[in-house]
């Protein structure tokens, strides 16, 4: 990879990554890294609602074959994934380590060393899941690793529930932007994944990703190094509001969004207890979605 194509070396250069770094590392002291707003000081080891102190938990991290085409490629996406979130979505497919603190504790030193480890492993990219909580950590570890030869892109792989003041630290650092758009309505939202504001608050963050990194763009090999991808998931009875989603990307993001529509939903962790959302979803309803896109003209993952 190109290193003209690695923003976050730029600001290593100018002294402007590490300005970064002590900005957000200061919002740790009344924590408002993420839309919660907690207000603990994450420093002193209180904690919030996501339950993570001063350091990382990471429950893996290694050479992932599964994600997008564009992101995994054919080496792998280097994969991080941080444990805990700030959604506490009832159908979590990975409940175990969003819901429970089942990672291991990491500084940033010892994070920036698993990001040098997947490059050596030849990875496509740093590929950062569950990122929003743990923002000012992820920044220093990047700073670090810049200076020890870090030379990939970074990719922010986030459920979409994210501040805007965190976001333009990222300004400059995040090469790909991949967040959720789980929901066009603020009371299922609510109900579902227990957050408030969310289709408001994910709506500014996407338009923000896509200010700073403009839509997707792929090397002669099809595999991405700048730009957005956002992922939707086809939930059961049109929970999702799945038409609205698209056409929030159309109008007022881009028609040229890399989009990929997801069906694997599958009832798991507490979809039993809510009845509307305790099957599978139809073929009937995926393919409603994809003609939704299509007819709007939105790039889809295909």
């Amino acid at each position: 990879m190109a290193t003209f194509h690695l923003v976050y070396l730029k600001l290593l250069e100018s002294g402007e990554l590490e300005k970064r770094v002590h900005e957000a590392k200061s919002r740790l002291e009344a924590c408002d890294v993420c839309p919660l707003h907690c207000g603990v000081n994450r420093t002193a080891g209180e904690l919030g609602v996501c339950k993570i102190g001063e350091k990382v938990q990471v429950s893996s991290h290694f050479a992932h074959p599964g994600e997008e085409r564009p992101i995994s490629g054919y080496r792998g996406s280097g994969t991080i994934f941080f444990t805990r979130c700030n959604l506490h979505c009832v159908y979590c497919q990975n409940a175990d380590i969003s819901q429970l603190s089942s990672g291991i504790e990491f500084n940033a030193e010892r994070l920036a060393g698993i990001m040098l480890s997947l490059q050596r492993m030849d990875c496509h990219n740093i590929n950062l899941v569950s990122p929003s909580h743990v923002i000012p950590q992820i920044l220093e570890a990047v700073y670090i690793a810049a200076h020890k030869g870090l030379r990939l892109p970074l990719v922010y792989n986030t459920g979409g529930y994210d501040s805007l003041e965190m976001l333009f630290l990222l300004d400059g650092v995040v090469d790909i932007h991949m967040p959720d758009m789980k929901y066009s309505d603020e009371a299922i939202a609510r109900k579902y994944s227990l957050i408030k504001n969310y289709p408001e608050i994910n709506q500014a963050a996407v338009l923000e990703m896509h200010r700073q990194v403009g839509d997707l763009k792929l090397d002669d090999d099809g595999i991405a190094f700048r730009g957005l991808l956002v992922r939707h998931l086809v939930l059961p009875n049109n929970l999702a509001g799945s038409e609205a989603v698209l056409c929030y990307l159309a109008d007022k993001v881009s028609k040229n969004t890399y989009v990929n529509i997801m069906a694997q939903y599958h009832p798991v962790f507490r979809a039993g207890d809510f009845p509307e959302l305790n099957r599978r979803i139809t073929s009937q309803e995926y393919q409603q979605v994809i003609d939704m896109a299509e007819k709007l003209g939105i790039r889809l993952n295909k």
